[in-house]
């Protein structure tokens, strides 16, 4: 019996998979193993009548009739089915391995760190002004326990305009002197923070000169601590301090009155608790009392203020330490120091403005801020040094106090010897 359709004909049909043959037998389970009938459909629901019942599978085989259908789609066979499940389309995308992924990036980032700590330490360093050397310093005090910065503020007006001369009432004086001086002792008892007035009788003693290297006899003579650093800068003014005091000092920082202003809008304003109303016109200082925040104009005014207050030179120097030490602790803040828009362009206005000794390193730096740093929190003592009056408008030092407070320094003890 022919089973194809009427008009078809074995020859029609061909030999093909899926056409039959020339047989009137049917095709073999090998070549026909997709196919396989189940029941008649009911009367009605034939091929063109309903939807014949479709087969179940179970891990490729079917079921209900089925059970010998051989589902290629389900192993993979006819489209390269993915491993054990899935729909068959395709290969499966192997489940991303979130240790590896997690291990290279914290790779990628501590090399990124460390890349960009190398290149910053090496940026910062060269631009350090190391332009002080104190190997021409002479007859040098022993060197005692913990480190001795000389930090100096001069009122040098190099980099100023003339309109920020007259914005910062600087005034245009030509050279520099010294504005204040500062020892900063850092050692295993905290920082001790000592202000030098600038109006202190000294003697200066004998001394090489920095640019013509000849020895100056000393001749017992008395000048105000200021005047060794006109006469011959940052070296006599080591030599003379270390003379008058007997302390040795490891490093010499200046700054000057662009630097300071520069340094101070770089890292967003200070915050300081001012004390009094003051009102100076010599300076340019126009505060109110109570805290507030600072800009470089308004900074610099302040520390430069004397005539407004009581106490002169001593009331300005208790000023200037403050404000020190609250500039070093804004820097060393986390908003500052985690802001790279802020850190740089605030390394950049210090390290562009000091001046520095010749062994000064960043390492020594960032000690000395730090050190500025835990005397505004506490950690630390600040003072005038010890005075015993004055003699024709030079602040006389009170020797016995400050032997004994040279002593506690040398020997890196607690510091009891109160100050003015």
């Amino acid at each position: 019996m022919n089973d194809w359709p009427e008009a078809w004909s074995d020859d029609n049909r061909g030999r093909r998979y899926g056409r039959g043959s020339a047989s009137a037998q049917p095709e073999s389970p090998r070549v026909m193993r997709q196919v396989r009938r189940g029941q008649p459909a009911p009367p009605g629901q034939g091929a063109y009548g309903g939807v014949p019942q479709q087969p179940q599978y179970v891990d490729g085989h079917g079921s209900g009739g089925y059970d010998d259908y051989d589902s290629g789609y389900n192993t993979g066979q006819v489209y390269g089915g993915g491993r054990g499940g899935g729909d068959g389309y395709g290969p499966q995308r192997p489940a991303p391995d979130w240790r590896r992924r997690i291990k290279w990036t914290a790779i990628t980032l501590v090399t990124v760190l460390f890349v960009t700590t190398v290149a910053t330490y090496f940026w910062a360093d060269s631009k350090l002004n190391r332009e002080v050397d104190l190997s021409k310093v002479i007859e040098r005090p022993e060197k005692g326990e913990g480190t001795n910065y000389l930090i100096v503020g001069s009122d040098s007006r190099e980099g100023l305009s003339d309109e920020d001369k007259k914005r910062l009432r600087t005034g245009s004086s030509e050279g520099k002197r010294t504005d204040s001086v500062m020892i900063l002792h850092t050692g295993d008892n905290g920082p001790t923070l000592i202000s030098l007035p600038r109006d202190s009788n000294v003697e200066i003693p004998t001394f090489k000169g920095s640019e013509s290297g000849k020895t100056y006899q000393g001749t017992g003579r008395q000048v105000k601590l200021n005047a060794a650093y006109a006469e011959d800068g940052p070296e006599l003014l080591v030599r003379t301090v270390e003379f008058n005091t007997g302390l040795h000092i490891d490093h010499y920082v200046e700054i000057g009155f662009a630097g300071f202003a520069n340094i101070v809008d770089a890292v967003g304003g200070v915050e300081i608790d001012i004390p009094q109303d003051i009102k100076d016109t010599k300076s340019g200082a126009d505060l109110k009392k109570g805290k507030q925040t600072l800009n470089g104009e308004e900074a610099l005014a302040f520390v430069r203020t004397r005539y407004a207050l009581a106490g002169s030179d001593l009331d300005r120097t208790k000023n200037q330490q403050k404000f020190l030490s609250a500039l070093a602790n804004q820097v060393a803040t986390p908003g500052t120091v985690l802001n790279p828009f802020r850190l740089y362009p605030t390394m950049s206005a210090g390290l562009d403005s000091l001046i520095v000794d010749k062994e000064m390193g960043l390492f020594d730096l960032a000690d000395m801020f730090w050190s500025m740093k835990g005397v505004s929190g506490g950690e630390g003592t600040s003072m005038n040094i010890p005075l015993a009056g004055s003699s024709g408008g030079n602040l006389l030092w009170d020797k016995d106090k400050v032997k004994q407070l040279v002593n506690q320094l040398n020997n890196d003890e607690k510091v009891t010897v109160k100050g003015d």
